[in-house]
């Protein structure tokens, strides 16, 4: 009940209003938001890089019906992926559909995210287009399929909480393109197209994430990065790719920005590759709406921040 109405809220302009401007919700933002400029974010990029973990860079945005704002997140991202060129950073960039004209115009989408992938390819850095809601899921691979057939640098996201993906997984990978991040997804979607619950939803991520490490897939250019904080579900996977004498260099773990620090030490340690979604600008309240939905230790820690204690 709390997730669905921590959901709800992130498509709440008052709220989005009140939290922007509310002190401790802006403190607790930049837990899981790397801050709200270009220059933030590149600060936390070699900060990471240092440490031995690779990145995604996300500039926030999404639901976008204005041509002028999608045009500027275009620029953006044409902008810092110049800076991380020219820095020499470890970093690729991570979009979503939402933010570059979706619900425009499918076409002027295209062009937009076909625009940053091309200078990504000159850049030689990759560009993963993060999956949203249901309702996104065709148009997002109607979109990805058109672009792999010009560009090999970009790739997408599959949820695991989505009945359907298991086909949508076999089917990528039979086309060759399942250059993919496996999350357990974020929104709030019907029983009727999801799963709810969070042991089933381990289980398809666990079993999803073992599909693309068989030697039949990556025979076929599948490229997994398994998108979990859940130790329950990349232990399992570590030990089925050592299993399965996969090169710990063709796969990677993806955590976001500001959530199990310690852990993301221990397994750089260990010799995973690492990576980590980072985020910034100033369009942040919808992630970190989706942030606290996720765990509610995370609510507890803005609302202990809230009163002062």
């Amino acid at each position: 009940m709390l997730r669905h109405l921590l959901i709800a809220l992130s498509h709440s302009g008052t709220m989005q209003r009140m939290t922007v401007d509310f002190p401790p919700a802006r403190r607790m933002a930049r837990r899981f938001v790397a801050g709200e400029k270009r220059e933030d974010a590149l600060k936390v990029i070699q900060k990471m890089n240092d440490a031995g973990v690779l990145v995604t860079l996300d500039y926030l945005g999404e639901h976008v019906t204005d041509r002028e704002l999608a045009r500027a997140s275009v620029e953006e991202y044409k902008t810092v992926l110049q800076a991380i060129g020219d820095l020499g950073l470890k970093s690729g960039v991570s979009l979503k559909l939402s933010a570059m004209g979706v619900h425009i115009d499918e076409t002027f989408c295209y062009e937009n995210v076909r625009e940053i992938v091309a200078l990504a390819r000159e850049k030689q850095r990759f560009v993963r287009i993060d999956m949203e809601e249901s309702a996104l899921v065709d148009t997002t691979l109607r979109i990805y399929r058109e672009l792999r057939q010009e560009f090999d640098n970009v790739g997408t996201v599959l949820q695991a909480y989505l009945h359907r993906t298991r086909a949508d997984l076999e089917t990528l990978i039979d086309e060759g393109i399942a250059d993919l991040r496996l999350v357990k997804g974020a929104y709030d979607e019907p029983p009727e197209i999801a799963w709810q619950k969070r042991e089933k939803i381990q289980q398809e991520l666990i079993a999803l994430s073992k599909t693309m490490l068989t030697p039949e897939a990556r025979a076929k250019g599948a490229r997994l990065a398994l998108g979990s904080h859940d130790d329950v579900v990349y232990n399992q996977v570590i030990a089925y790719a050592a299993e399965q004498e996969v090169d710990p260099n063709t796969w990677e773990i993806q955590f976001l920005y500001g959530i199990r620090r310690d852990e993301l030490r221990r397994l750089v340690a260990a010799g995973h590759r690492m990576r980590v979604y980072v985020p910034y600008g100033e369009s942040w309240y919808p992630y970190f709406m989706r942030r606290l939905a996720e765990r509610p230790a995370n609510l507890f820690f803005f609302l202990r921040a809230a009163v002062g204690k």
